[in-house]
């Protein structure tokens, strides 16, 4: 069975029982409206989020680790539909396993067909990049980490998971704001980290007609890409609080903004987008040239 290596020296109680947690995720994620997409559905049912997250705060849990029990409770925990802090440095998170909801609604807002190739700012541990690389087969996923703790936790990972999509995941360490030129282009670039500004590395890298999906102002954007230095688009209904991008060109976070536009007035995030020209970008509601813009700045 392909992908079987990381079931290795774990008993078929253990197995089933993972199995049954992923239906049962894939089950409660469909329920709430995600994973239209059979395919979508056929990644999250399949790449096994335990093989990525545990080894993190989920061995915590009190116990014998050698009581079945227990191992079946961390098991458990690792299908919650829950974020997972994976990473903290001086006492400050940066980088974790978002919640495998908020992952579906990404994976699905990327609107990959066959034969894309798509660049993941963020390598977290791994299991984003297995789900993608599941939809779209080998070679089609490069992800990239400044972290290099980070990136060789995520190389393991993937090759213990072993199916031939996820051990062709290009794992790069480097800074996440200036891309992966030497893959590109790239037909989407998916951030799960948040951003000041989108880089001008992305617009140069992203091909035209081509999707950058990424987190500004506590939103997720969807910006079709025009051409160099050209993009606009829409923000998905869905809030959404990431660690932040970190490297030379990071910048700061907009999270005050994000808190004054969509916390207070009128908090439906569909209506507002965002617009790339050159040097400028901008935020907007109901048209990028109307009354309502905001200028973001790194």
């Amino acid at each position: 069975m392909a992908g079987a290596a990381y079931e290795v020296g774990y008993d078929e109680r253990y197995r089933v029982a993972a199995r049954a947690l992923r239906a049962r995720m894939v089950r409660r994620i469909v329920a709430g409206g995600g994973l239209v997409d059979p395919a979508w559905r056929a990644a999250f049912a399949e790449v096994p989020r335990h093989v990525f997250v545990l080894g993190y705060g989920l061995d915590e849990l009190p116990g014998d680790d050698r009581d079945p029990r227990r191992r079946l409770r961390r098991l458990a925990s690792a299908y919650a539909d829950r974020p997972i802090a994976t990473h903290v440095v001086g006492g400050e998170l940066v980088s974790s396993s978002s919640q495998p909801s908020l992952m579906a609604l990404m994976c699905e807002a990327l609107a990959v067909v066959d034969g894309d190739r798509v660049l993941e700012i963020g390598a977290g541990t791994g299991y984003n990049a297995a789900l993608i690389a599941h939809r779209l087969g080998p070679d089609a996923v490069t992800t990239i980490d400044i972290d290099e703790e980070i990136t060789a936790a995520a190389r393991t990972h993937l090759d213990a998971y072993g199916t031939p999509a996820a051990r062709s995941v290009v794992v790069v360490t480097g800074d996440g704001a200036l891309g992966h030129a030497a893959r590109a282009p790239y037909d989407r670039i998916m951030a799960t980290c948040a951003l000041p500004v989108i880089p001008e590395a992305w617009l140069e890298q992203c091909r035209p007609g081509g999707l950058i999906l990424a987190p500004i102002a506590t939103g997720l954007v969807a910006l079709t890409v025009h051409g160099p230095g050209r993009a606009e688009g829409r923000f998905l209904h869905t809030p959404a609080f990431f660690v932040a991008l970190r490297g030379a060109a990071a910048g700061s976070a907009h999270r005050r903004l994000g808190d004054e536009l969509f916390g207070g007035w009128h908090p439906d995030r569909s209506r507002y987008g965002m617009s790339v020209d050159g040097a400028r970008q901008w935020l907007w509601l109901d048209d990028p040239h109307g009354p309502d813009t905001w200028g973001v700045t790194a």
